[in-house]
């Protein structure tokens, strides 16, 4: 097992770099302005004549999803955090890029959409010591007296929870958070920074932005504002996993040891409790070849969240020693994250 037991990890792709990087953060208006030609085309190809909400919403779709010339012919790349213009020049883009995309056709096509975000999906990669755990987003839209979901995501989205409304300041605060993560992750600490204040300016009330810009305040070398910023985080939500597991580290480093037994025994109670935690457990222990320990703690996760992966994979793992578990883990579908700053050597 590995020292950072607390939180163990399926190795996946780290984030990709992002084309703004090494340059100042958009302006907010920037990120969902429609450009003059994606709106012409938008025109000429979906809004052409007098439709219903039902079809004019089916055209949109059609219009972003087609193969060209007949549509956009968009494609998911998980690390594409981009702005509506850059998705439509590079085609690509992650649940965060098409939320945005999505919502402003939407708005110009005159439908009633919306960002809604599904908290806790089973989705994580690790990347130069940080677990990265995330949510998922996607669109919601209301035509013709029924509410649909547009979701762009290839792959099936595993979550504790149900999507739930958003406001767009949040959604926007994902892309600025997105490419915070991004840029701290690519050694530009600084533009990261710059990118994590407009996060927290644009949703304050949010507990996993704060414990992000907590991270960034360790790696900039600032113990005291990031338990400041894990501080403001359990505020708002007391159980916020990635807030508690960085708080303890925090306590660990600068050796504050009553403290870090405190919030280690509110991790431990909360981690107890949570699925995906358990999941991540049995991957560890599978990966380590302690199979019994792997099944048990798959056995939990199921009792906790049954999801029909989970089961599948758990009759696999009888079947074939546990190494089917791996196989069953999605891989990560791209959306705003939340990161656990691990100790060196994790």
């Amino acid at each position: 097992m590995f020292s950072w037991v607390i939180a163990t990890v399926l190795l996946v792709s780290p984030p990709a770099p992002i084309p703004t990087a090494g340059v100042e953060p958009p302006r907010q208006e920037q990120v969902m302005a429609l450009p003059p030609a994606l709106r012409a085309r938008l025109y000429d190809e979906v809004l052409v004549e007098r439709m219903s909400q039902e079809e004019r919403l089916q055209r949109l779709a059609d219009f972003m999803f087609q193969p060209q010339p007949q549509g956009l012919g968009l494609s998911y790349d998980e690390g594409a955090t981009y702005t509506v213009e850059q998705t439509y020049e590079t085609r690509r883009g992650n649940c965060v890029a098409f939320t945005l995309l999505f919502l402003a056709l939407a708005r110009e096509a005159k439908l009633d959409a919306w960002p809604q975000e599904t908290q806790e999906a089973l989705a994580w990669h690790l990347s130069n010591n940080t677990l990265y755990r995330t949510n998922h987003v996607d669109a919601g839209v209301r035509a013709g007296g029924r509410t649909y979901r547009v979701d762009a995501s290839p792959v099936a989205v595993i979550a504790r929870y149900p999507p739930e409304r958003i406001e767009e300041r949040r959604l926007l605060a994902h892309y600025y958070n997105n490419h915070a993560i991004a840029t701290m992750d690519n050694g530009q600490l600084p533009l990261a920074l710059r990118y994590m204040a407009i996060a927290i300016e644009l949703d304050p009330g949010y507990a996993g932005t704060w414990s992000n810009a907590g991270v960034l305040s360790m790696r900039n070398g600032d113990a005291v504002a990031a338990e400041h910023d894990y501080g403001e985080a359990l505020t708002l939500d007391p159980q916020n996993i990635a807030a508690l597991f960085n708080m303890v580290g925090l306590l660990q480093r600068i050796g504050d040891a009553k403290r870090e037994a405190g919030f280690r025994k509110r991790l431990e109670r909360v981690q107890q409790k949570d699925p995906f935690h358990h999941f991540l457990l049995a991957l560890d222990y599978e990966r380590s070849g302690d199979y019994a320990n792997a099944i048990e703690h798959l056995q939990r996760a199921i009792r906790l969240h049954p999801v029909r992966r989970a089961d599948r994979a758990l009759a696999r793992a009888r079947a074939l020693g546990g190494d089917a578990m791996r196989k069953a883990a999605p891989a990560a579908p791209g959306q705003w994250q939340q990161i656990m700053d691990l100790p060196p050597g994790g």
